[in-house]
């Protein structure tokens, strides 16, 4: 017996043909001696409050590796048992499981032991990132079972906050407030991007500013007049606000038309709303309506006469358009708005999106390098996918990835967004698109036109509030399109949470041997599967093709774009996690009376946080970024705009060599995380080489000081020999021996070397005190006369030429009169103080 849960209509899609070759996957379960999952050691595989809610021991049958599987409050988490790493493959976040099987299948085998045949325990678990996981569980344990009922459980929680993030600690939220970025980007719209917004002036309700043309209202700043639209409207400045009120009545859930983007330069708007309620008669008119759609097609700019021409986009096919008007839609009629022309762009609705994505998952299974089956595109019985080596059946086995639909869809939203951007660049027309409701196509074709009209939204911070105006604020039904919980009750009643089922009504019609889907009939060894919720047929991938065809456009231009391809698959699978509030309920409304913003983590601030890690150097930025080389409106032509798919999303679990990106760009990321590398280290040694410069030219200047005070030094110490040769030579004048010694003959005085103090102070001749620091040393002796005369040369001096000489012949020396009189009559006055305090770096020595 089977059981199945899935977000839509119950269905089971593996069989025994798809598992028979799994046989060494089983094998591995059945032999194991683990009879009970331990869990311990898994807090470093765990985000922050993870908490694990089930465990089982099974095999990824996709790669036939053996492991655990935890179901956490956030995420299924496979652990393999050989290398004990996370396997990107078999972990998936709750929110982004479409649906789950519970699959019981018998292996073939004779009738002899038919009681002896075993039994696979499978759980299929189906993803809305294109890929199917298969767990094979050991026969005889309750393992699955376990798994399967923690599934249920936290895929479908009963109140908003358990949801996980809203449980983590996280989720702290230092961002700005979504209004405060809306309202910035409508000033950075009328050109007053230099004024930033607070969450003050929007609650003083000061942010309604204008320039010539459009102003900012909030008649809506209670959504009152449109639960779906935002607090604040971009309109006409001369449409007042109950106009806007009377005009909102003739508009499909009130989604009155009102200003997307505007271009100040030339003054054409890209404006939006829902179908106009023209009645069954197609009849129906509303002046109210006429006016503000005529507000829009303001006159023209540089001088041109005449107002501009206004076209409306209707987003659906001509039949479908006319068959709402027995609902009381319909379309507008051109004879009713002036100068107007209606265009039909023939796009499906949400039913024909969501089943084309099933058929190309199912293709991409089917004939990946490893099916979800655990087997080769190549050897699937006998290689009948690929034709049996028959050219042309081949072909048409490939060929059914355009039956998938998918690509042709994605062709028509890029050709219709490319020719609104074409009429708005090159005619300055203005443009109002809607379709049904206005918050599905209408949100796909406006928010892709803004990105071909504005470089701005082609940078990550454009991006991001591009996708807050044209998705969030302006009511997608994220909650319904992505089927992640929707918001429910009011006033002080408990907010609740209803699963809405999302996957489409698969008919037999795809269970032929000959079709690419990988959902084959039943094996009679297996019983019907049951359904465990409603279906539903809200699901849709609505947001996921736009952001196909956003990757789509970054291929055409890979330097028009800030971000890569990269960013664009992060982006996403954080949109499909639920982890972050931002993309929660199903419009501003619902999040800001559910809290959201407030309570959860955002889920920019944690891009943001990924790319700080590692600069510009990052995966998310687009390395061949140019923007100066697209400055201006990119406008594909139409031989342009053929879709492929797109590797790193569609075939990152089918084909994940292929998923990767192309050789060229790899080569070259790599080349230029190489190139940063010897540019941090050009920039080190540059560093290190201007401190060396600047250490060599202290240095140089020291020495040149060094070398002046040297040579200042010698030239002093020259003049100081003069001198005192000059001194020596009047000293000895008077009959004594004198000795001037430099420093170096002091330094080898006998006292010196004999380690005997150096004395300080001496006495010479007059008993004047002898200073140490002087720089010049006088020695003076008194020897015997040599010559045959009694006395000595100053005896005789005395005798015939002093004054004083006493009477009885005595000399009265060294009296102060007699030294002085004789220092006079001699022709020399000694100053022995100023001998003592002599220094070669006094002024008296300093070079003329």
């Amino acid at each position: 017996m089977a059981t199945s849960n899935s977000i839509g209509e119950p269905e089971d899609r593996t069989t025994e043909s798809e598992l028979a070759e799994g046989e060494n996957a089983s094998a591995a379960v059945d032999c194991t001696n683990i009879d009970e999952p331990v869990s311990h050691g898994l807090s470093e595989f765990l985000l922050e409050d993870e908490s694990v809610l089930a465990e089982g021991y099974s095999v990824l049958v996709n790669i036939d590796e053996a492991g655990t599987v935890f179901v956490t409050n956030f995420r299924l988490l496979f652990l393999s048992e050989g290398s004990r790493e996370v396997i990107a493959l078999g972990t998936i976040p709750l929110a982004t499981i479409e649906k789950f099987n519970k699959i019981v299948i018998k292996q073939p085998s004779g009738t002899w032991q038919s009681e002896k045949t075993p039994t696979r325990r499978l759980l299929q678990v189906v993803g809305k990132d294109m890929r199917i996981i298969i767990f094979a569980f050991r026969p005889g344990t309750k393992q699955r079972s376990a798994v399967f009922d923690a599934l249920l459980r936290g895929t479908k929680p009963a109140r908003l906050w358990d949801l996980y993030c809203f449980t983590s600690s996280s989720s702290n939220n230092s961002n700005t407030n979504p209004k405060v970025r809306l309202v910035n980007e409508y000033y950075r719209l009328l050109g007053m991007g230099s004024i930033q917004s607070s969450i003050g002036t929007i609650e003083d309700g000061l942010f309604k500013l204008s320039n010539d043309l459009w102003r900012i209202s909030d008649v809506n700043a209670s959504y009152n007049m449109c639960t779906t639209y935002p607090f604040a409207l971009l309109v006409p400045k001369a449409i007042k606000d109950t106009d806007l009120l009377k005009a909102c009545t003739f508009r499909a859930r009130c989604r009155l038309p009102v200003i997307s983007w505007c271009d100040r330069r030339t003054g054409a708007v890209l404006a939006r709303s829902s179908q106009p309620l023209v009645g069954l008669m197609m009849n129906m008119r509303s002046n109210a309506d006429e006016n503000l759609v005529g507000a829009l097609c303001t006159r023209l700019s540089k001088g041109r006469e005449g107002r501009r021409k206004l076209y409306i986009a209707d987003a659906r096919p001509r039949k479908n358009a006319l068959a709402n008007g027995a609902m009381g839609g319909g379309s507008e009629s051109s004879s009713n708005y002036f100068q107007c022309e209606i265009v039909f762009f023939g796009i499906d609705n949400i039913h024909a999106m969501r089943e084309s994505l099933v058929r190309l998952r199912d293709y991409l299974d089917m004939h990946g390098t490893k099916s979800s089956d655990g087997m080769s595109s190549f050897l699937r019985n006998g290689g009948w996918t690929w034709g049996r080596g028959n050219l042309s059946s081949m072909s048409a086995s490939v060929s059914t990835l355009g039956d998938s639909g998918w690509l042709i869809h994605v062709q028509n939203v890029l050709a219709g967004s490319a020719w609104i951007a074409a009429r708005v660049a090159l005619e300055s027309a203005s443009m109002l698109v809607h379709c049904s409701d206005g918050w599905d196509r209408t949100t796909q074709l406006v928010s892709l036109a803004s990105l071909l009209l504005d470089p701005y939204y082609r940078t990550i911070n454009g991006f991001q509030a591009l996708v807050e105006k044209d998705w969030l604020a302006f009511g997608h039904p994220f909650s319904d399109r992505a089927g992640m919980p929707s918001f429910s009750g009011s006033g002080s009643i408990p907010l609740e949470l209803s699963r809405h089922s999302s996957s489409p009504n698969i008919t037999s019609s795809l269970s032929t041997p000959s079709s690419p889907s990988s959902i084959r009939p039943l094996s009679t060894s297996q019983a019907p599967a049951s359904s465990n919720t409603q279906p539903s047929n809200n699901y849709s991938p609505i947001f996921l093709q736009w952001v196909d065809c956003v990757s789509q456009l970054l291929r055409m231009y890979p330097f028009a774009f800030e971000f890569s391809s990269v960013f664009l698959v992060d982006f996403l699978d954080c949109v499909l996690s639920c982890r972050f509030g931002n993309f929660l309920c199903n419009s501003e409304n619902e999040r800001v009376k559910a809290g959201v913003f407030e309570a959860s983590a955002c889920l920019w601030m944690h891009l943001a946080e990924m790319r700080a890690s590692e600069g510009n150097s990052h995966a998310h930025y687009n390395m061949f970024y140019n923007p100066s080389k697209h400055d201006g409106p990119l406008l594909p032509p139409a031989a342009a705009l053929a879709p492929t798919l797109w590797p790193q999303f569609h075939l990152r679990w089918s084909c994940p060599s292929e998923a990767q990106s192309s050789q060229v760009e790899a080569h070259c990321r790599n080349m230029m995380g190489k190139y940063n590398e010897l540019q941090k280290a050009k920039d080190l040694a540059e560093n290190n080489a201007r401190e060396v410069t600047t250490a060599v030219e202290s240095l140089t200047a020291s020495l040149l000081n060094e070398s002046q005070v040297s040579c200042s030094a010698v030239a002093l110490a020259r003049k100081a020999n003069i001198e005192n040769a000059g001194i020596k030579r009047a000293i000895e004048s008077l009959g004594y021996k004198v000795r001037v010694s430099d420093t170096s003959d002091i330094e080898n005085h006998p006292a010196k070397q004999m380690g005997m103090p150096f004395p300080t102070r001496k006495t010479v001749g007059s008993g004047e005190p002898y200073d140490e620091k002087t720089d010049l040393s006088v020695s003076i002796t008194v020897t015997a006369d040599n010559d045959d005369d009694s006395g000595n040369l100053n005896d005789r001096i005395c005798e015939s030429l002093c004054p004083l000489r006493s009477e009885d012949g005595g000399c009265k020396w060294p009296s102060a009169g007699c030294a002085r009189i004789r220092s006079q009559f001699i022709g020399l006055k000694a100053n022995y103080d100023a001998f003592d305090r002599l220094s070669i770096y006094d002024s008296y020595f300093q070079p003329e």
